[in-house]
């Protein structure tokens, strides 16, 4: 019988441990990501099982949406309600100073809203995420409204920025987010002052959001594996 892949497992305990922490009766910000994936499934299973009871979720994507509605979580709005008790969400990388670069799955923008209200946001990610300075293995995603492409691109180059438009994989031409926008996927050479450079970056015409969150996250959830057995680090600030 195959054993099964450890950093999968990995992903399940983190994404467990995450939902866990989710009480009944809470307003709950769903990421976007493989391993929030996780987290929404291990919610879906606590409300099954009568350990969670009425929990409304706040989707960061259509895929968050569409993994919720699989797995029996009610779903709502921000027109609905006037607080988020907790975000779970990945990122693509994490700083010293739990700092995010997030975007990945172009959803940044959404999940920057959601994450942003939440009393309590929780980070889940594996260990190959944490880095030492932001930019270190992942460019900054940029959402863009199509209409200003050139004139942004030539914004970010004047940073110091290399600004790559994101295609898609299995379709032809540029990723669109859900917000119907492109992703400019820009590599720095070095981000000194990532608060700096989220602010920058927003005030050039044309761009809707970026993937640096600073600030933002209250605890890491950490997998890691160690002799092929996953565990999960906490890393709170």
């Amino acid at each position: 019988m195959a054993t099964e892949d450890p950093v999968k497992l990995m992903k399940q305990q983190v994404g467990k441990a995450a939902a866990d922490r989710v009480q009944s009766g809470s307003i709950v910000g769903l990421g976007t990501g493989s391993t929030t994936a996780f987290a929404i499934q291990f919610l879906g299973e606590r409300l099954r099982s009568g350990a969670l009871k009425e929990i409304k979720g706040v989707p960061t994507s259509f895929q968050a949406s569409v993994l919720a509605k699989q797995h029996g979580i009610p779903l709502t709005t921000l027109d609905e309600i006037d607080h988020i008790d907790i975000a779970i969400d990945g990122a693509d990388e994490v700083d010293p100073q739990h700092n995010l670069i997030k975007g990945g799955g172009a959803a940044h923008t959404r999940e920057k809203v959601v994450d942003s209200l939440a009393k309590q946001f929780i980070v889940v990610v594996d260990s190959s995420k944490l880095v030492d300075r932001l930019g270190s293995t992942f460019a900054v995603p940029v959402e863009v409204l199509p209409m200003a492409i050139a004139p942004v691109t030539q914004a970010i180059e004047k940073l110091g920025g290399k600004p790559e438009l994101r295609m898609g994989v299995k379709k032809d031409g540029p990723v669109i987010t859900d917000q119907g926008n492109m992703v400019l996927d820009v590599q720095f050479d070095a981000i000194d002052n990532p608060a700096e450079l989220e602010k920058t970056l927003n005030n050039i015409p044309g761009v809707l959001e970026n993937g640096l969150f600073v600030g933002l996250a209250h605890l890491v959830l950490v997998g890691e594996i160690h002799n092929d057995h996953p565990s999960v680090r906490e890393m709170s600030r």
